[in-house]
């Protein structure tokens, strides 16, 4: 199993095992025992070996479906094998002179995890209670154990594992998460994935490229429609296109039909043949009409347009022009009124003028991406080739069961990788690969330490730890886009008292979009596997196919995504008789009503659905790995809509009651931001927070993929 690159055996033994829960509502009915009923230690179980029967010899033998490791004779208990528990959290005691087995208190403190001594109290914030495994004896619990777990990364902080002191830099001070809820999600087994592992030689290149691909799409709106590229809306497209795309790179689409992007070409017509903003004022309206009557004569006199289109635009801009001159007392609503007259008359005729040169930058841009994505492909197949590494592999024999989900594996072996610097800088972990530097704070930094803790296998030293972390942050980077605030609307998460009371109400142990920065479950889907994966992700939420379980989705507000989402976990609950429960949180957009709303509200799997009041509610920052603590949350803009859509097992498993939803409900009264404020130092301070927390619920407004009303 050296090429299964992801997935802590032990925790992944514990999901596959029939107690992998603490309360009712995790235990799933869907896995059968398909082996000899199981009357192992659950120190064994947990190593992953099961009791099988040999049909040749007639007789029992034990199999280790981690290490494929068979014994005629039960195993020792506490044997140690790197590959299977590269931790040690399964070995025996370390004997003591005299051959004596410390079963001391500190003994068996020192195999616990990390995260089980974080209390899953009910507060926002939680502080953990105990030092982090920096000392080598405590950290190493068995001599064959080559290294302290992330003694490496203690390294580069300049800190020594056997200070405790100084190794407290990987304990978390304010916890937005909660990493013991284990999964009740049920899938069936699957194969590791032939995706590349990700590489900061191939990291770099791509992120290169996107910011030059970015770059052109600045320069062909400006330069063929005069305006600058709709905010965010080069993110979306890729959201968008990563719904049909079947390429091979994580992030630039390369094999998508259409070609032209819906999302793209929607948000760019929306902005011809100028963007209309929000107005406070009546000089502002009016100046705004008077752009908006200029810019459609322009434009339709220099296109190729019908002569009844450039008669009706021509004859429709000068009688504006007109009443401009002649009105000097109109009021704000009197502009208003005129330049709602004058979109009705004039823009289905510039639309249908613009419409050739619109297609044809979204045309552009998915083809220069294609290149891209050849040139990234290439660099990659190079430095698996210089390290004698084949980038076809044999798809191995997957049996046919149901399982607990684990984190996504990869078939191909990762190559070796260059050494990445980091440092300190006021609590924010500073990663540099090459002269690039990406930022993460020091609590989520522990937080990436814990999730690549429990979900890689093939790094027991840490040795990969950093390179890989500066990918993950470097993709999510260049995902984002480099604006100030940008994105972060497209990555925001429920609050942590939310999480809370699905969990406790609704059994919900996993996120359907989520990244390894923002999850509150251990278990969560993401957009890239490849760089994810280490980190516990299951990957991408439309190639996840659970039997059973209870499911939080607050996807990324992109209308095709959302759509796709709904047609993805209706077609889960028709084909699953076992208990399956989505609860969906989207906005609720009206003006039109987006489709994934419809259909949902429209579904037979609806079984209840509520609207939270837009500003009455938060969403945690998308940037809450490295923005500050005032800056977590931020008021939403727009109703949410929360949608139950569970089969007839699932409804009777978790029923949303009316004394749920109430519950539900008074947990958004909890404000994560009142609690990040209260702990200013001064007044002036929380002030300012809020006026930065007003301009960016501003600039999420504006950034709405859909037509923006000036009203």
């Amino acid at each position: 199993m050296a090429n299964e690159n992801h997935g802590s055996p032990a925790e992944e033994a514990s999901l596959m095992s029939h107690s992998p829960g603490t309360s009712n509502q995790n235990q799933p009915s869907s896995p059968k025992p398909m082996r000899l009923v199981q009357d192992l230690p659950d120190e064994l179980v947990q190593a992953g070996w099961e009791k099988c029967w040999s049909k040749r010899e007639n007789r029992p033998y034990y199999f280790n479906r981690f290490t494929n490791q068979s014994l005629w004779e039960m195993p020792v208990l506490g044997q140690h094998d790197v590959i299977s528990d590269p931790l040690g959290l399964n070995a025996a005691p370390m004997p003591l002179e005299g051959g004596v087995i410390d079963t001391s208190v500190e003994s068996k403190q020192r195999k616990r995890r990390f995260s089980e001594e974080v209390p899953a109290g009910g507060n926002s914030v939680k502080k953990p209670k105990a030092d982090v495994p920096g000392n080598a004896a405590a950290a190493q619990p068995v001599p064959s154990s080559p290294s302290v777990p992330g003694s490496s990364v203690l390294k580069a902080w300049c800190v020594s594992p056997e200070d405790k002191q100084q190794a407290a830099l990987l304990r978390p001070t304010e916890v937005y998460w909660d990493l013991d809820i284990q999964t009740n999600a049920v899938i069936k087994q699957r194969a590791p994935s032939e995706v590349l592992s990700p590489h900061p030689e191939v990291e770099l290149l791509r992120s290169q490229l996107i910011l030059k691909l970015r770059q052109h799409y600045r320069e062909l709106c400006q330069q063929r429609e005069g305006i600058d590229p709709p905010r965010e809306s080069f993110n979306r497209w890729m959201l968008e296109r990563k719904v049909v795309d079947k390429g091979t790179d994580p992030l630039l689409p390369s094999d998508c039909e259409p070609v032209v992007s819906p999302s793209m070409f929607r948000e760019i017509m929306n902005d011809i043949p100028i963007r209309l903003s929000r107005i406070k004022f009546r000089e502002e309206a009016k100046r705004l009409l008077f752009k908006y009557a200029e810019a459609a004569k322009r434009l339709i006199e220099s296109r190729s347009a019908s002569p009844d289109s450039r008669k009706v635009v021509k004859w429709n801009v000068e009688d504006t022009f007109s009443w401009l001159r002649r009105d000097h007392s109109a009021s704000k609503e009197d502009y208003m009124d005129r330049l709602e007259h004058l979109r009705k008359q004039c823009g289905p005729h510039v639309s249908a003028a613009a419409k050739d040169s619109v297609e044809g930058i979204c045309s552009k841009i998915y083809y220069i991406s294609l290149e891209y994505v050849k040139r990234i492909r290439e660099k990659h197949l190079a430095i698996l080739k210089e390290n004698n590494i084949s980038a076809e592999v044999e798809a191995p024999e997957v049996q046919d069961r149901l399982v607990y989900c684990y984190p996504v594996r990869l078939a191909i072996p990762s190559p070796p990788l260059p050494s990445v610097e980091m440092h300190m800088e006021n609590n924010v972990a500073c990663v540099r690969y090459k002269g690039e530097m990406v930022k993460v704070s020091r609590n989520y930094f522990s937080k990436l330490w814990l999730l690549y803790r429990y979900s890689c296998i093939d790094d027991s030293g840490f040795e990969k730890f950093l390179p890989r972390v500066w990918c993950l942050l470097r993709r999510y980077q260049m995902m984002f886009g480099v604006g100030l605030y940008e994105g972060t609307g497209l990555q925001g998460a429920l609050p942590v008292h939310v999480f809370e009371a699905l969990h406790k109400l609704f059994g919900v142990s996993f996120e359907c979009f989520a990244s390894p920065l923002n999850c509150y479950f251990k278990q969560y889907c993401s957009a890239f596997l490849d760089t994810d994966g280490y980190f516990g992700s299951r990957g991408p939420c439309l190639d996840f196919f659970p039997i059973s379980g209870s499911f939080e989705a607050n996807p990324p507000f992109c209308e095709e995504l959302m759509d796709a989402m709904v047609s993805h976990f209706e077609k889960l609950l028709e084909s699953s008789s076992e208990p399956l429960s989505f609860i969906v949180f989207i906005p609720e957009w009206r003006d039109p009503p987006t489709p994934a709303l419809t259909r949902m509200e429209q579904s037979k799997f609806k079984r209840h659905q509520l609207v939270l009041p837009a500003f009455d509610h938060e969403y945690r920052s998308g940037s809450q790995h490295v923005c500050k603590k005032e800056e977590m949350y931020y008021k939403a803009v727009h109703n949410t809509a929360v949608l139950f859509l569970q089969n007839s097992a699932g409804f009777a498993k978790w029923e949303p009651t009316p004394e749920r939803l109430q519950e539900l409900v008074a947990a958004y009264k909890h404000s994560g931001r009142t609690l990040s404020s209260s702990s200013s130092s001064s007044s002036s301070s929380s002030s300012s927070s809020s006026t930065a927390d007003k301009e960016r619920e501003l600039s999420r407004e504006q950034s709405s993929s859909r037509e923006t009303n000036p009203n």
